[in-house]
């Protein structure tokens, strides 16, 4: 049997209004938005940013310290998470696609603890903030103890999950 600790934070309250539109897969004109600042500042600092767009291949390069990991919201996000639980020192930011392969493998199977945000993230894109929210629930996944840590004690609406396996 499993065991589930949640903590629910909650800024204030929901109108029970969803922000619209369905899951669907990225066919989008880009997979490279920022993360809004307003989240890093909750979790931060971070020594590595190893998935920021512009840079050269994150997953070929060392990752160093304790890890910022936004990975390109496409078929390669397994590939990004799989490097997040090997090297085990971070925070990752991915959709809630908990019925998925990659998500079972690298987040049910590996990670340390969990934040489900309760409201959808309205990415960053030329410095701008985009209009329209991300389009699916996202969640901020804790790899090692440092990470925990950070998660716990970060008040981003949400529900913290450290116990499921």
């Amino acid at each position: 049997m499993k065991t589930f600790l949640v903590t629910m934070m909650m800024a204030g309250r929901s109108n029970g209004r969803s922000a619209g539109g369905h899951e669907r897969p990225h066919h989008g004109e880009t997979n490279e938005w920022h993360t809004p600042q307003y989240i890093l500042d909750a979790l931060g600092p971070f020594d590595d940013d190893p998935a920021m767009p512009g840079q050269i291949n994150g997953l070929t390069r060392p990752w160093n310290g304790f890890v910022w990991c936004n990975p390109p919201y496409g078929p390669e996000c397994g590939r990004w998470l799989r490097r997040m639980s090997d090297h085990n020192n971070g925070i990752a930011l991915v959709f809630a696609r908990t019925e998925t392969r990659w998500f079972k493998n690298t987040v049910w199977d590996t990670a340390t603890a969990l934040k489900f945000l309760f409201k959808r993230i309205h990415f960053v894109r030329d410095g701008k903030t985009a209009k329209g929210n991300s389009g699916a629930p996202s969640v901020l996944v804790a790899y090692g103890e440092e990470a925990v840590i950070r998660l716990g004690k970060c008040e981003l609406d949400g529900a913290f999950i450290e116990e499921w396996k």
